[in-house]
């Protein structure tokens, strides 16, 4: 089914709800827990906990705000010229991302124009604007679920990873410490796959994610293989903090590929910059389609260096720690990192084999009479994973 027959139903409406929940209990366990350190001593850690929740708020708000710029200079979004968005001006609009609102400005603008065409008056629209008010509402919505994606990676995952960190290497957890995670886990799962199925749904040209076993599987192929992952590099640092440096080097090395490839997502080459770190962030945990091509061959190098990565980190903490060679931690540990590894890819090739859409590329510039590519169009399209 083509996208431009899909509708922004109730569901999905309660569903951007639950993502709300999610989001906004995901930094309050964390800045709860910075706290804990904080009053437990525990500075370093209570100080990069609080990195990871301002730098995602940071990097989104960023972003946020100049799509926002972006739409205003948009003529197909503002035929008029209006000089004030959501009601606000210029000024006020850099003043609410300023306070970190960002996010939930986009949250409330598409819960209300959600409410009004799922709730109240869908009845009332024709055929023709019924298509355009839901082709509308999966582009807020895929804005916004692109900078939650960007917030789980800048700060879920991080954070993920610093908190299995201090659990492992202290051999004790609080029960804040798994709540912070577990949020920090759901918000991740929730923002790949809300990502996936919104970022496809805006496109009037390209197949929907099937829900159901679809989406399940490939769900599993990200998680598993980003678990393995954090699961590898938490080993890597309980062996020694300098592992950081590899880290710090690895994310190096995918910025510059991505500014390599001439990515083309931002309007402005300062804001290109800060999209090419961030999508090197992303390439440190899972693999990523930055040009939106067949990428089969990039695709299979970066998972048989990451499975390099995952078997040798256990076999190396094991030879060079003999202080952590406890039956029960390496064992289970490692099993996590193997299992994870095969099972998700096992539902890589699963998915892109058996599951995947195909796409069906209309011969028109214009796709039932949604008209010229649109600012939030472009971006979409140039984000668009396969």
């Amino acid at each position: 089914m083509l996208q431009s027959d899909s509708q922004y139903t109730k569901l999905r409406w309660l569903l951007t709800i639950a993502g709300l929940f999610l989001y906004v209990v995901d930094i309050w366990t964390d800045i709860v827990l910075a706290l804990k350190y904080f009053q437990e001593k525990h500075f370093v850690w209570s100080a990069l906990t609080v990195v990871f929740v301002l730098t995602g708020l940071l990097v989104t708000n960023i972003f946020s705000y100049a799509w926002y710029r972006d739409d205003l200079r948009d003529v197909t979004l503002n035929p008029e010229g209006k000089t004030t968005i959501l009601g606000l001006s210029k000024g006020g609009l850099a003043a609410l991302h300023l306070c970190g609102m960002g996010i939930f400005t986009r949250f409330y603008h598409l819960l209300k124009k959600g409410f009004r065409v799922v709730w109240t008056t869908a009845n009332f629209y024709t055929e023709e604007e019924r298509r355009e008010e839901n082709h509308g509402l999966f582009c807020l919505a895929t804005d916004l679920s692109m900078l939650k994606l960007f917030e789980a990676f800048l700060e879920s995952v991080p954070q993920l990873l610093l908190q299995l960190y201090i659990a492992l290497s202290q051999d004790e957890c609080s029960v804040m410490q798994y709540l912070s995670m577990a949020f920090s886990f759901f918000n991740v799962a929730w923002s790949l796959v809300d990502y996936r199925r919104c970022l496809r749904r805006s496109l009037p040209h390209v197949s929907e994610m099937p829900s159901g076993l679809p989406t399940a599987i490939y769900l599993l192929y990200k998680l598993c293989t980003i678990i393995s992952h954090i699961l590898s590099y938490t080993l890597l640092l309980i062996l020694s903090t300098y592992s950081t440096v590899a880290l710090t080097v690895l994310w190096l090395f995918w910025t510059t590929w991505a500014h390599l490839l001439q990515t083309n997502f931002c309007s402005s080459r300062g804001l290109e910059l800060v999209y090419r770190a961030v999508v090197g962030v992303i390439l440190t945990f899972t693999f990523f389609n930055v040009k939106g091509q067949d990428t089969r061959v990039a695709m299979t190098l970066y998972y048989s260096f990451y499975s390099l990565v995952n078997i040798s980190a256990p076999f190396l903490v094991g030879l060079l720690s003999p202080e952590l060679q406890r039956v029960t931690f390496l064992l289970t540990v490692s099993g996590l990192i193997f299992g994870g590894l095969v099972l998700g890819l096992l539902c890589l090739v699963l998915y892109y084999l058996l599951l995947h859409p195909r796409e069906k590329w209309p011969e028109a510039d214009e796709v039932d009479g949604l008209g010229a590519e649109t600012e939030s169009t472009r971006r979409i399209r140039n984000f668009l994973q396969p």
